[in-house]
């Protein structure tokens, strides 16, 4: 029985591709995207996946228990590209969905993903406000800017990644992600 994982704000699926290409076991859920051309990639690659739709609209008590919730929220609202109006922007509010549902379901761990703006925005209140949520709820967090071109991708993209687990075990540190470029490419 492999780990058991909640996907939010899917995309065509960047995190279970990902996992796939990692070879451990696992299986997924459900997942949550409301964008049609998105879902039918995802459907087409991940079949028979239940779409659980909007993520304002998910009761919890209904999705099944899962070991790891995994989302790449909404970053329009972070973003320098974008009006930067944070927690302002009903996109950048979406978060507080991701942590209704780890509140709600409790798995042991999170994996989530925005742009390296979000530690930024608002003199970097506005991440020390999700920091502190996802503390409050006992998880243990820890987070890094990774860049894509670090990892064998043709390109120069900046995000950061904001890992958790429930306190109250023992644990191996994740970040700093550290690796040399033979690593990286082999």
């Amino acid at each position: 029985m492999g780990i058991k994982v909640f996907s939010m704000f899917s995309g065509i699926g960047g995190f279970e591709y990902g996992m796939q290409q990692s070879k451990h076991d696992f299986e997924i859920i459900g997942h949550s995207e409301i964008d049609k051309y998105a879902n039918q990639i995802y459907d087409k690659h991940f079949k028979g996946v239940t779409n659980y739709g909007d993520a304002t609209k998910i009761d919890p008590g209904t999705l099944p228990d899962f070991d790891l919730l995994v989302g790449g929220f909404p970053c329009q609202a972070f973003s320098v590209a974008g009006l930067r109006q944070g927690l302002d922007d009903t996109r950048g509010t979406l978060f507080f969905d991701i942590a209704r549902i780890l509140d709600y379901k409790r798995p042991r761990n999170f994996l989530l993903e925005n742009v390296k703006g979000l530690l930024s925005h608002d003199s970097g209140k506005t991440f020390q406000t999700m920091l502190g949520v996802l503390s409050d709820m006992g998880y243990v967090v820890e987070w890094e800017v990774l860049n894509s071109k670090n990892f064998g991708v043709p390109q120069n993209r900046e995000r950061v990644f904001i890992i958790g687990h429930l306190g109250g075990g023992s644990r191996r540190q994740v970040f700093p992600i550290t690796r040399d470029e033979s690593e990286v490419n082999a």
